[in-house]
């Protein structure tokens, strides 16, 4: 049976931590745990989730929840309530909820003060780690029988009716995704027809009906590279030598997004190389299974530019194809040449150089799951983080993006503050509060960091963990406010206070983050021209070239500094006024036309909505004196539902247009969102209707144990990729709630 720990370092040599290892969280199997009553339970809850795959694709992510609740030996003492459809809502029944919900979710908090939960969703993260341990020969060490069980379980849970595989489990099939599934299957041992529900037969028909994989998208041409499966000439260059670009031209690597920059650092450095793994039967048989005519008859020169429709989302510009066909054409054939060859391995030393340094300042971590270098010096301190990627549900394994720990504890414990429950939920609080302090990031990146392409990320929190090490704005922002919020409660019942000069790192942290249009970055100062996205390489992304401004990002920032500013008014005043300032400037400058904000990290207009009329609101501004607060109200009322609810659909983040869920459905984490930005701009002033239908709807919606039930998706990423925040469910529905009974006058 499958156990979750936490804070857990085990007896690897290979792996270290700046901080004891608080907020890890990694899985094992152990064929000796539990009852057998408890194994029953797991296994009705896989066969629940196959049965109702296609109705809710997100886990319910309950196995760890099943081990926490049990080993807590929690008990919902606190009796459930409903409203009825001709009844109001009383401060009495709302404070039942908050209480019922605070319980519920403080017996999930870990040992070491954070939420643990599943933060995946995208279905290309997995099949190339098991395609990289295949090829090191390092699969039966890291992924043994019970590992890969579970791995297929994930796979044939998140196949589409038409035999695909999405780019996310909500997606439309894709060809990168349906590829890279059906070879982690054929690896993991099935055979051409194997699989549950015939997979294997369904993928491969899916794949060869569209013309088979010679229109994989770019990224899975160089998968494919790696493994045998794909020439090297039928992929656009990626010429390491970029690395060795002088500082002040426009394309340098510091001036690109860093997700971009560490993807394609170790991208370029294999394409440099021209890595194939060990050409085996099994890569052989793939040959024959995934191409319409014989290997080696394709022509790989035409290749280069082919993308299935499925996959396409940012189509190349003509300017981009013709500088792809003259490195093509004229460098690449020069630069595998002697005397330019030289230039080649000083390019390959460069580029392994920033590898390796980005490895040790994240403690083999790295910035993504995608990034993992498969033929490193230090490739068992990479081996020993796998499990930090790796999550159990009752869909199966899958890989993470690195986690959210840091990110879903800070709204945690901002929705618990929320319930003014400090005496009931005290030593909650303390744990929380002390996981926050232990993982702020305590310095800089090692080094002359800036010949490294970083930026500074002392007083910082990351995403994930403190020895993640990479800054975050939003994060610092959250974690901030959690801090001051801690500040203002007794020790005796939150533990001792930050430390002030802490708290001014994190201050400097989101000041050299505020961009000149007032926007504030996620990890890095934005700044690099505009026309670089040009130049995008992917097919399924957009905006990933250069660092963007996030309205998510600086609405956060506002809320935090509002505070800092209040409790510490000598700091860096003036500098702070500014900020704000003109923060708010840019949050009323990128408002849609109909009043709403795009969200860039949530589905997607509501959650935009919620950040920007919040940070808006902590200025000082009103529906009354501010015009961007009126259309944002306008957006929210206009696009509540029958129910009382909001539900938008996830397609509205590519799309970049407003949609509702099929059915006019209501999605409990949106109606959270959409209740919160309409209190934070004063609706209990002027029409409460609207507020007690929403809470209505969250009060009638909790379970008998307290929980919530798991809906739709709701994060994204670069607009077209989503992510399945499990933590969310209990989150803000339990915040929106406490809220409103803050707030709202109440009978």
């Amino acid at each position: 049976m499958w156990r979750l720990k936490v804070a857990d370092g085990g007896s690897d040599p290979y792996i270290y931590s700046t901080n004891n290892f608080v907020g890890r969280q990694i899985w094992e199997f152990d064929p000796h745990y539990g009852t057998p009553e408890e194994r029953a339970e797991v296994e009705t809850a896989r066969e629940n989730f196959w049965r109702n795959r296609y109705k809710v694709k997100p886990s319910s992510d309950i196995l760890w929840r099943m081990q926490f609740l049990r080993e807590k030996n929690f008990k919902q003492t606190i009796q459930q309530v409903k409203v009825g459809d001709d009844e109001e809502i009383t401060y009495e029944t709302t404070t039942t909820v908050v209480r019922r919900g605070a319980h519920f979710f403080s017996a999930l908090q870990a040992s070491d003060g954070h939420w643990p939960a599943e933060n995946a969703g995208p279905l290309y993260f997995l099949p190339p780690l098991v395609m990289c341990l295949y090829i090191t020969g390092h699969l039966d060490i890291v992924f043994p029988g019970e590992y890969r069980k579970e791995i297929l379980r994930y796979l044939y849970c998140h196949q589409n009716e038409d035999g695909g595989w999405g780019f996310h489990i909500e997606g439309h099939s894709t060809m990168f995704c349906t590829t890279l599934s059906y070879i982690c299957m054929r690896i993991l041992g099935e055979g051409p027809d194997g699989g549950r529900d015939n997979a294997c037969t369904r993928g491969r028909k899916w794949i060869r009906d569209r013309g088979g994989v010679t229109s994989i998208p770019s990224w899975g041409k160089i998968w494919l590279s790696i493994f045998g499966l794909f020439d090297w000439s039928g992929s656009n260059p990626m010429p390491p030598e970029f690395w060795l670009f002088p500082s002040f031209l426009h394309m340098h690597p510091a001036k690109m997004w860093c997700y971009c920059r560490m993807v394609y650092m170790p991208m370029s450095y294999l394409y440099g190389k021209r890595f194939v793994g060990s050409i085996t039967p099994l890569v052989l048989e793939l040959r024959e299974e995934l191409f319409l005519q014989p290997y080696n008859e394709i022509n790989w020169k035409k290749v280069r530019h082919l993308c299935a429709k499925e996959d396409l989302y940012y189509p190349h510009p003509l300017l981009q194809d013709l500088m792809w066909d003259s490195l093509y054409i004229c460098t690449e054939p020069l630069l595998t040449r002697w005397p330019f060859n030289k230039l080649r391995q000083k390019a390959l030393e460069v580029t392994m150089k920033h590898i390796h340094y980005e490895d040790e300042n994240s403690r083999y971590i790295t910035i993504g799951c995608v990034e993992k270098d498969p033929n490193g010096d230090y490739f068992k301190k990479h081996l020993a983080r796998i499990p930090d990627y790796i999550w159990v549900g009752e869909d199966g394994i899958k890989m993470q993006s690195f986690g959210s720990q840091e990110w879903d504890t800070g709204f945690a414990l901002q929705a618990l503050l929320a319930c003014n429950m400090a005496n009931e939920i005290g030593p909650t609080l303390k744990k929380g509060h002390e996981f926050v302090k232990e993982s702020q990031v305590k310095d800089n990146p090692s080094g002359d960091f800036k010949s490294m392409y970083r930026h500074i990320s002392k007083g910082s929190w990351t995403f994930s963990d403190q020895d993640h090490g990479w800054q975050v704005s939003d994060c610092t922002a959250e974690g901030l406010k959690c801090c001051l919020l801690f500040s203002m409660i007794p020790p005796e019942i939150v533990g001792t206070k930050m430390e002030p000069e802490r708290l001014y790192d994190s201050i400097n942290i989101l000041l050299s983050l505020q961009s000149k249009n007032g926007g504030l970055a996620a990890w890095e100062p934005a700044g690099a021209s505009e026309w670089l996205e040009m130049l995008n390489p992917t097919e399924f992304f957009a905006d990933i070239v250069i660092e963007h401004e996030y309205v998510e990002c600086t609405a956060s920032a506002i809320k935090a500094l509002v505070l800092f500013k209040r409790l510490y008014p000598g700091h860096r005043k003036k500098e702070i006024e500014n900020f704000i300032n003109n923060a708010a400037r840019f949050i009323e400058d990128i408002q849609m036309p109909d009043g709403s904000w795009y969200g860039n990290w949530g589905v997607c207009f509501t959650y935009g909505s919620w950040f920007a009329l919040g940070g808006l609101a902590a200025t000082g501004k009103t529906y009354h004196n501010c015009f961007a607060i009126r259309r944002g109200v306008e957006f929210l009322l206009s696009s509540q539902r029958n129910d009382g609810g909001w539900g938008e659909s996830y397609v509205s983040c590519p799309n970049k247009k407003y949609t509702p869920l099929e059915g006019n459905r209501s999605n409990l984490v949106h109606t959270a969102w959409a209740l919160m930005g309409l209190i934070s701009s004063g609706q209990a002033e002027r029409d409460m209707t609207p507020l007690h239908r929403a809470a209505k709807l969250l009060i009638n919606s909790q379970m008998e144990d307290g929980d919530f039930p798991q809906q739709e998706i709701t994060g994204v990423f670069m607009k077209n990729c989503m992510l399945h925040y499990a933590a969310y469910r209990n989150i803000y529905p339990l915040w929106a709630l406490a809220e409103y009974r803050r707030r709202v006058p109440l009978p």
